[in-house]
């Protein structure tokens, strides 16, 4: 029986797509937001983690390392096989999978299916790239931060405070300041929100 985490920050989306996978036979599968997603990693131990990359809350999880994150903490470790979902339109966001080392790529506008085989390819230790996701992964632009600074502006895209950055990445309220200065400074940016917008924009965040 392969076991699966299906993380998602909709509960209707992740149910539907924690429903089709258990119709196929074959998989065990969890379903959890951010704010439960470590405990139920801890306790299931998956053996794929599949994440959608335009899910509110994915940004901040990829940066920080792991196949999700978010108030409770960071997921077991070594983190289960990740298997994002995605959409050829989103360059950017395809980068962010590049750089959290997922294993597999599923085109949100193709079949059910493909989302099954691709879960089953990876928990067999393959790797699984849907044909309409291929020529975007390749033409993902470089991005011009740092794994760190693309962490802290992650985190403060999704609204968090400076306080509560540093809270979560175990960091110094004036270091995260330096770090969206840099960000601001590298992206051409006017300020922290022109940052994150110009970020959005290019799919970094």
């Amino acid at each position: 029986m392969t076991k699966v985490l299906v993380l998602h920050s909709v509960s209707i989306v992740r149910s539907a797509l924690a429903a089709l996978l258990r119709s196929e036979g074959g998989f065990d599968v969890t379903c959890a937001g951010w704010r439960t997603h470590a405990r139920r990693g801890e306790s299931l131990r998956p053996d794929v983690t599949v994440v959608d990359l335009d899910c509110p809350g994915a940004s901040a999880a990829l940066q920080d390392g792991t196949a999700a994150t978010g108030c409770a903490g960071p997921l077991p470790e070594p983190p289960p096989p990740l298997l994002v979902l995605a959409t050829p339109g989103a360059p950017g966001s395809l980068r962010r999978g590049v750089r959290a080392e997922a294993r597999g790529y599923v085109d949100k506008e193709g079949s059910p299916g493909r989302l099954v085989r691709a879960v089953r390819k990876v928990a067999a230790g393959e790797r699984f790239v849907d044909a309409s996701l291929a020529s975007a992964l390749l033409d993902a632009d470089d991005v011009p931060l740092s794994p760190r600074e693309l962490s802290v502006l992650a985190r403060a895209a999704e609204g968090d405070s400076v306080a509560e950055i540093a809270r979560a990445l175990h960091l110094a309220s004036g270091t995260v300041r330096n770090y969206m200065a840099a960000v601001t400074r590298k992206t051409g940016a006017r300020n922290r929100i022109d940052a994150i917008r110009i970020s959005r924009q290019a799919g970094w965040v």
